[in-house]
């Protein structure tokens, strides 16, 4: 043995404990009687004598109150001293086994990581539950499958290179931390070695974990959904994050993806209409296709920015001869007449003054009895658009325009790959290209509000992004959001997220600026339609703005209470309610408006396919599975169009199941993404934070 494998006097030996007073003092007594001697014990929470015992037993103890195994390691390795390299982690209640140690220390010339094999002993093996053994095998051979190293054992005796550890970044707090530590070990490129140890029940108090049947359960629901986040991270790797595993995008997913989703747009584009049972089967046929390849492109790392544009300019071009939804012709018609001198809020379709101006394509215009709904700024677009031509591939051309504007912002901070998400995504490439609807207008300048207000994400993951400070940016972004108000009025709620932060900056003279900026835009540009003392920009007695219904998730749960049933203003209680608690909660600009239009969508009482293409944007920055999956989902919406049209039924209803098909995926990946994102606290360096010492 050399003279640095003699040296024991540089590991640090970290031990979680919980109520262990009657093993603790053993377990410390094994390990001096093995040569080492920097001993730190982590008391969890303690309510016996475990912390006297082991201050007694010669180990430096230090508290950590927030329950978690992971946690308690985490806060042992904090303040190390600078002679430590190795750490070495073993439990408190006496079931490990020390009598291999030797081996151990023996392996740190050619191994960074040594993990203990329980389950390659006999009695290893028979003092483990079935419910340890056979969590062990199912983590292992998941790992196996996906990272192609196999372990064995999920055991708790470990020896790690303090290097190892810092370039590992652990970022677990609870029971994962073991399969964490372990997969990032492979993904590091260390050099792993596990060796046969024996194992014992426990000689005192009981296992959190594997005592109880809930305990064991809700552990193997923790290491399955860590390793499902492990892969979901390493699927997700951005190019400039370092990784020994394959950075290039298998040319095959690119191919495959980009194939799937050009044929998918192919297939799509002649059946917009679905004027029969045959060419809906051939428009879900295509969304299976286009929604195929756009699953693959989840797989994509990396590419070109010629692939990029490519194949986003072609999807679109290919759908924009594809017929359109009804609300296109309201915006040719709104522009059309506004063109001839007349209001659009003040005169819906249908009115007699209007009667000698109507178009062949006038009665495709849907509720011809309802005056405008759009704000003021976007009847500006529709009249500039109408002026140079009436027809429906100039207006599409003017949403798909400002689509690929977001695809530029986006891919601008986020890189080709990541901006997929959006540039790629079927409701995406439907809804502006394909339907024809109007909705990426008020997206563009409320992603440049977005992007404009939040800083840039830290290159590193031990940087925190500073919030904004200079005020005049604030008030940019203020401008930028006022116009997207201006022409849909979703974006009005997110005015407070900026005032709000103004506030807490104590910039209270900047607040009416903000606020000025933020309404400017609707102020001028609904002055033209209020020149005869009345605004009647929103047409509060209409049924749709009453008690409309379309494809709703808590207004339909709710629908046979009356009083929610016939006014739909009530569910501004709780979107409000909401919205404050997330103007408190939030960091960004982003992370509030994501969330906030996500709860709005749930509680409105009108939902529309295209309505979800508010959400993607964000998607690119928080990789939200909700968004992802109901992207997808959502073609279930076009049910109701196909029943009208090919069956005469315009109940406008859907079924239980198909509601469910939209928004069971919806509401699930939701609940993923924010158990992912509680996966990555921002973590200081091993040796910033200093423990309490007792």
């Amino acid at each position: 043995m050399t003279t640095d494998q003699n040296n024991l006097n540089n590991i640090l030996v970290i031990i979680p404990v919980l109520n262990e007073e009657s093993t603790i003092k053993g377990v410390l007594q094994d390990l001096q009687s093995h040569g080492l001697c920097n001993l730190r014990v982590v008391d969890n929470g303690s309510t016996d004598d475990s912390v006297a015992i082991a201050t007694q037993a010669g180990a430096e103890v230090v508290r950590e109150p927030i329950p978690g195994y992971g946690q308690a390691c985490w806060q042992g390795l904090q303040n190390i001293p600078n002679h430590i390299e190795w750490i070495f982690f073993c439990d408190g209640d006496g079931s490990d086994d020390l009598s291999e140690l030797p081996q151990f220390l023996a392996q740190r010339a050619e191994f960074d990581f040594i993990v203990g094999d329980r389950r390659a002993t006999p009695a290893g093996r028979a003092a483990m539950t079935a419910t340890q053994g056979f969590g062990n095998q199912l983590a292992t051979r998941l790992i196996a499958l996906g990272w192609k190293h196999r372990y064995h054992d999920l055991g708790p005796l470990r020896l790690i290179r303090r290097s190892a550890l810092d370039e590992i970044q652990m970022q677990d707090r609870g029971f994962g931390w073991t399969v964490e530590m372990q997969v990032r070990a492979i993904e590091c490129g260390l050099r792993i070695r596990e060796l046969p140890v024996g194992y014992r029940r426990r000689l005192g108090g009981r296992s959190k974990i594997s005592g109880t049947l809930s305990g064991s359960i809700q552990a193997g629901i923790v290491i399955l959904s860590t390793l499902g986040q492990l892969y979901s991270r390493r699927a997700q790797l951005p190019p400039s994050e370092p990784s020994i595993l394959p950075q290039k995008s298998h040319p095959v997913w690119l191919w495959l993806s980009t194939i799937l989703l050009i044929a998918g747009c192919a297939i799509i584009a002649p059946h917009g209409g679905f004027s029969s049972v045959e060419s809906f089967n051939r428009f879900n046929l295509g969304v299976i296709v286009l929604g195929s390849g756009f699953i693959l492109s989840w797989l994509i790392k990396r590419l070109s920015a010629i692939w990029f544009w490519a194949v986003s300019v072609a999807a679109r071009l290919l759908l924009l001869p594809m017929k359109p939804g009804d609300d296109i012709w309201r915006y040719l018609w709104e522009g059309h007449i506004q063109n001839l001198g007349f209001s659009p809020f003040h005169l819906a379709p249908n009115a007699e003054a209007l009667i000698e101006h109507r178009t062949d394509w006038w009665s495709m215009i849907n509720h011809l009895d309802v005056s405008a709904i759009y704000p003021p700024l976007t009847q500006w677009g529709f009249r500039g658009l109408a002026a140079i031509s009436t027809t429906v591939i100039l207006f599409k051309i003017g949403f798909v325009l400002a689509d690929l504007l977001i695809c530029g912002l986006l891919r601008h901070r986020f890189g080709n790959a990541r901006t997929l998400l959006y540039a790629w995504n079927p409701i995406i490439l439907y809804s502006f290209a394909g339907g024809g609807h109007y909705d990426s207008w008020f997206i563009l300048p409320l992603v440049a509000a977005w992007l404009w207000f939040d800083p840039p994400a830290p290159q590193s993951p031990l940087q925190v992004p500073h919030p904004l400070q200079v005020p005049k940016e604030v008030v940019i972004s203020a401008l930028l959001l006022g116009i997207s108000i201006a022409i849909k009025w979703m974006s009005l709620p997110i005015l407070s997220f900026l005032a709000w932060r103004a506030l807490r900056k104590k910039w209270f003279w900047w607040i009416p600026i903000i606020i000025l900026c933020a309404c400017l835009p609707m102020v001028l540009t609904a002055i033209p339609f209020c020149l005869d003392g009345t605004c009647p920009l929103v047409p509060t007695s209409s049924t749709f703005v009453t008690h409309g219904r379309s494809a709703e998730l808590i207004p339909y749960l709710l629908g046979n209470i009356d009083t929610l049933r016939w006014n739909n203003w009530t569910y501004l209680i709780p979107l409000g309610g909401v919205g404050l608690w997330l103007i408190l909660k939030s960091r960004t600009l982003g992370q509030f408006t994501e969330f906030f239009l996500g709860i709005l969508l749930i509680l409105s009482p009108i939902v529309h396919a295209w309505y979800f293409t508010w959400l993607v944007p964000f998607s690119v920055m928080s990789r939200n599975w909700g968004t992802r999956l109901v992207s997808l989902s959502v073609f279930i919406y076009f049910v109701l169009p196909f029943r009208i049209v090919a069956q005469d039924d315009p109940s406008w209803f859907l079924s239980n199941i198909e509601r469910t098909i939209l928004w069971l995926p919806y509401i699930l990946g939701w609940l993923w993404t924010l158990k992912q994102q509680t996966f990555k606290p921002q973590i200081p360096s091993l040796s910033s934070a200093h423990p309490q010492k007792v």
